[in-house]
């Protein structure tokens, strides 16, 4: 992004946790470690099934004495859901924010000229606005967080131009980080396959959460086979649950075909390395796997 360029996603949504018991409940449910959410810092993280299957991934801020989720929008309701689920008699409320609050993009390079360093997660407060560096990946730029009402000028004092948001969610999918039709993956896949360890979505020296057992097995025991990865058309049509194949073995399987594809592949046995950019049979279609910059 120029550094006078801003993104508006409208796709994105809010919930705000709050309560007594606010942060004990988010520690003991997700994937990262809550003590590192400060009005300095803010984490990637997501909540798991008790197998480590992936279910929803999210941004966790400080709000004053309680915490934000910025999440996919049309996910925002069965987040809920499932944090109630798990809420028994914890002193902790959930509020839809969707409507209220509203998420922008800006470079990296714009964020630094407040004189900050670009540390991934890093946060900072314009117009009682937080605004944070992208904790995955800082090439994803950084996110000012507002009230709905006041965007608008927000982005006139900041002398920025709104530009369209592919440009970010290209940038995105070739950075090899899904964004869009998350709920392709809920519960199809592992966590650690959807490279919320590569993605600083993980704590692995921090307590228990939900699905921690497996995902620290698949980890720390190197039994982790596959991965989420792009994936490039080169002629054809792509469809949902294609078979990629390579020399006839099949070595994946399309999980989001649009607007975005990603696709679920091994990457051992065969090694990854072996196909990466070569052209590949999927289903009536020939694509390509590309490999992120992350990955060695």
């Amino acid at each position: 992004m120029d550094q006078y360029e801003v993104i508006t996603l409208e796709d994105r949504g809010f919930i705000q946790v709050i309560g007594l018991e606010a942060k004990d409940f988010l520690q003991n449910i997700v994937t990262n470690d809550i003590e590192k959410v400060t009005d300095i810092s803010t984490i990637f993280s997501s909540i798991l099934t008790p197998q480590g299957k992936y279910l929803f991934e999210f941004f966790v801020l400080k709000l004053k004495d309680s915490y934000l989720l910025e999440c996919e929008k049309k996910s925002t309701t069965e987040i809920i859901k499932l944090l109630n689920f798990y809420k028994l008699r914890s002193k902790v409320d959930f509020i839809d924010l969707s409507e209220k609050y509203v998420a922008s993009v800006i470079s990296l390079h714009k964020f630094m000229d407040w004189g900050l360093t670009s540390t991934k997660g890093k946060t900072t407060m314009f117009s009682e606005s937080p605004i944070y560096i992208d904790p995955r990946n800082e090439k994803l730029g950084a996110k000012i967080i507002s009230k709905t009402e006041n965007i608008q000028l927000i982005i006139k004092k900041l002398n920025l131009k709104i530009i369209d948001k592919k440009k970010y969610y290209n940038k995105s999918f070739e950075l090899g980080i899904p964004q869009i039709n998350l709920n392709k993956l809920k519960d199809k896949i592992f966590g650690v396959e959807n490279n919320l360890d590569e993605l600083n979505g993980i704590d692995f020296k921090k307590g228990c959460y939900v699905g921690q057992e497996n995902t620290s097995r698949i980890k720390l025991r190197n039994k982790l086979r596959r991965r989420i990865l792009p994936v490039q058309k080169i002629s054809g049509e792509i469809y949902e649950n294609d078979v990629i194949k390579f020399k006839n073995h099949e070595i994946g399987k399309i999980m989001i075909n649009k607007p975005y594809s990603f696709a679920l592949v091994k990457v051992v046995d065969p090694d990854l390395n072996e196909f990466n950019n070569n052209e590949l049979v999927c289903g009536n279609s020939k694509i390509k796997i590309l490999k992120p910059d992350w990955i060695t």
